[in-house]
């Protein structure tokens, strides 16, 4: 497993694991806060599985999460970078209801560094990071897109559970939104939790410059083809050239 996997990994699953096993843990100091506004039940009398409220997080998004009896504050937590001085950092909220784990976290990186790794190892390097760590197996996957960014639809089964999640990357950010139940209970409310992402402002994507042997690539096929190009003038004309000689003779 790549570092890189394995960062990625240890961010997506510091959430994971303490929500799957004992509940979030409130830290000492907090230093983000969020607002919850009430979703109205749009289907007349009829009680919908899961009840959820909608937070809408000062890291620029909106999520559904099912209602708590004190308010859902976030972790806030930093990790250091290979090779690199500067940190990212996590922010996760979370919640659980009926037995079932709902977690959203978003992981800011230095624009320098997202530029260096393709969007897809950032994507795939959490979610193979989340099987290892939960002794799980891949069980689909999926490519999804939020507003026009690149993300992932996935599943995994594991041991203690099964894992449902969707992670997206956002311009130097990337989002992870995951539910961890019992298979033979179910999640009536993950799809929901799952789909109701909504990004505020979100920023630009991060340019990756082109691949030094991409470019070489594509200069030496305009050489050559400019090669083959002028080779064939010269084949073309080469017997002329030569008759020409014959003749003076």
């Amino acid at each position: 497993m790549s570092p890189l996997s394995r960062l990625v990994a240890s961010l997506a699953t510091l959430s994971l694991l303490s929500a799957a096993c004992a509940g979030m843990q409130k830290p000492e100091n907090q230093e983000a806060s969020s607002t919850i506004e009430e979703v109205p039940n749009e289907g007349g009398d009829a009680v919908p599985a899961v009840q959820f409220n909608v937070l809408e997080a000062p890291e620029g998004f909106t999520v559904k999460l099912p209602p708590m009896e004190t308010p859902i504050e976030p972790t806030r937590t930093e990790a250091a970078l290979p090779k690199r001085t500067d940190k990212a950092t996590l922010v996760t909220y979370s919640a659980t209801k009926d037995g079932v784990s709902y977690i959203v976290n978003s992981v800011d990186y230095p624009e320098a560094f997202v530029a260096t790794v393709p969007a897809e190892a950032l994507i795939n390097g959490g979610i193979q990071g989340i099987a290892q760590q939960v002794s799980g197996e891949l069980k689909s996957s999926e490519d999804i897109t939020l507003d026009g960014y690149p993300g992932k639809a996935y599943m995994l089964a594991s041991p203690s559970g099964e894992v449902k999640g969707r992670s997206f990357l956002v311009g130097p950010r990337v989002y992870n939104l995951i539910t961890v139940y019992n298979a033979a209970i179910g999640a009536p409310g993950a799809d929901e939790f799952l789909n109701s992402l909504t990004l505020i402002n979100p920023p630009p994507q991060v340019e990756r410059p082109a691949p030094a042997d991409a470019d070489a690539g594509t200069d030496a096929g305009t050489d050559a083809a400019a090669t083959d190009a002028a080779g064939g003038e010269d084949a073309g004309t080469a017997p002329d050239a030569g008759a020409r000689k014959r003749r003076a003779k």
